[in-house]
């Protein structure tokens, strides 16, 4: 098992603080539909009773043309992430960094021994590049932090008897038209995560769920909490799969493409490293010491050396709208001026 060097439950929220404008945590920055509100409360008012997801879990089969069966409603995509760490013993479990930690996490808290494969600026991935034995391969699509988004084509091509690859596409949602998501592609062995809490502005609400092959699918739903997904969790799950807010989801889609490009262009400008995105945030070399600097003028942004295969030079930057996205290439102007 490769020797950790960094805090692997490190995440946005830990970056943020009184006085401090939030370019750290990857939630859509807008208030949330007043259908999505509704649907909160009548989840609230149904608390007295037991939670049962099965309902959310008929509707999102419905919305990704699957059966019940192929569904889990999960406590966000972390749950998902513990379920498949206990799942099994894995023989060798890889994780694709750099992407988001708590894959690697909970296969570590497991007792899982984890082998990374470490990819290199920009970022792309290469299924050669995942040793031939593993039989387990998480890898994030589009990745956080990299922002890249990696085709279908190419991820389909680690699927082989023997082998489970899980997707996390917490972010798929955020790409306009969803190009290159597993969600709808039913096939033993593959398996797709989706968070409905970045999107619609619920972190609070741990809502999420897994997509696989039914068996699979009922052997991880015995591992699972009892009751674990709430009320207002499964509500929300409810609300989010109807067509008036898939549509109102690729509006925010597209919002957010505008406002990561708003701030690429403003990164080229300023002679900023930074990797193309097809997600709501922006992987950008700002260099050493740009972090505290940014944070020191009232910015939080995510630092970056908590992913594997990244330094302190890194940061993230969440997609925000031009007016805030403005104040922060300002304040990025000034601290890599002062730091070189």
């Amino acid at each position: 098992m490769a020797e950790r060097r960094v805090d692997l439950l490190h995440h946005g929220d830990r970056e943020v603080g009184a006085g401090l404008l939030d370019f750290a945590v990857n939630v859509y920055a807008g208030p949330r539909p007043g259908w999505l509100d509704d649907a909160l409360r009548a989840g609230l008012e149904g608390a007295s009773a037991y939670p049962d997801p099965t309902v959310a879990e008929a509707a999102i089969a419905h919305r990704h043309g699957r059966l019940p069966a192929e569904v889990l409603a999960t406590a966000g995509a972390a749950e998902a992430f513990t379920l498949l760490s206990r799942w099994r013993r894995w023989r060798r479990p890889v994780v694709v960094h750099p992407q988001f930690t708590e894959p690697h996490a909970a296969l570590a808290a497991a007792g899982q021994n984890v082998a990374e494969v470490l990819l290199e600026p920009p970022f792309t991935f290469e299924p050669d590049a995942v040793p031939g034995d593993a039989d387990l391969v998480m890898l994030g699509n589009p990745t956080n932090p990299t922002g890249v988004l990696h085709p279908s084509e190419v991820i389909e091509q680690l699927l082989r008897p023997g082998r489970v690859v899980v997707v996390d596409e917490a972010f798929m949602d955020a790409v306009p038209g969803e190009p290159h998501s597993l969600a709808d592609r039913a096939g033993e062995g593959l398996v797709v995560l989706r968070s409905l809490t970045k999107q619609w502005g619920i972190p609070g609400i741990r809502a999420g769920y897994l997509l696989g092959d039914p068996g699979m699918v009922s052997e991880l739903r015995r591992l699972q909490t009892p009751w674990s997904v709430s009320s207002p969790a499964s509500a929300a799950m409810l609300a989010c799969m109807t067509p008036a807010a898939l549509a109102e989801g690729a509006r925010r889609a597209r919002e957010l493409q505008d406002w990561r490009a708003y701030v690429e262009r403003g990164l080229t400008e300023l002679a900023i490293e930074h990797v193309p995105s097809s997600a709501p945030f922006v992987l950008a070399r700002v260099g050493g010491g740009v972090h505290a600097a940014l944070r020191d003028a009232g910015i939080a942004v995510r630092r970056a050396d908590t992913f594997p295969g990244l330094d302190a030079s890194w940061v993230r930057i969440a997609a925000r709208p031009p007016e805030l996205a403005e104040r922060l290439l300002e304040s990025i102007a000034t601290c890599c001026g002062a730091t070189q």
